[in-house]
Order: structure tokens, then C-alpha cells, then sequence
């Protein structure tokens, strides 16, 4: 019974949590500052969306960008 209320727990958790599975730190693998279209690739769900997100279509996504879709 633990282990499926903890699993419940879980999937609430998930459900509930960001559009997309890693933080904004986590994808700028460079440290400048941006969300590249390379970087971006390593989230499915964010990489569907980048064109979207990438509203000054410079081909990177600011963290005030980013957090749009949040």
C-alpha cells in the first residue's frame, strides 16, 4: 500500500510540474544565459516548442521566454 501511495504521489507530483522535464540551469549546458536549439533538443517537449517560444526569433530562449511556457 506504501509503494502505491507513493506512486500516487508521484505521478501528482509530475502532473503538476513544469511544462518540461528540466529547468531552465539545467538545459543552458553553456552557462550563457540562453536556451540554444542544441540545448534545447535534450527536452522533447521543449524542442516541439521552440519555435513557438522563441518569440524575438533570434534562435535562442531567454529565460524570460522559457518561463512563457512554464
Amino acid at each position: 500500500m506504501k509503494t502505491m501511495t507513493a506512486t500516487i504521489a508521484l505521478i501528482t507530483l509530475a502532473a503538476s510540474s513544469a511544462a518540461f522535464a528540466a529547468d531552465f540551469s539545467t538545459l543552458d549546458v553553456d552557462g550563457n544565459g540562453a536556451i540554444s536549439v542544441q540545448e534545447a533538443a535534450a527536452d522533447a517537449a521543449l524542442a516541439e516548442q521552440f519555435e513557438q517560444l522563441d518569440s524575438d526569433g533570434n534562435g535562442e530562449l531567454s529565460q524570460a521566454e522559457f518561463d512563457k511556457a512554464e
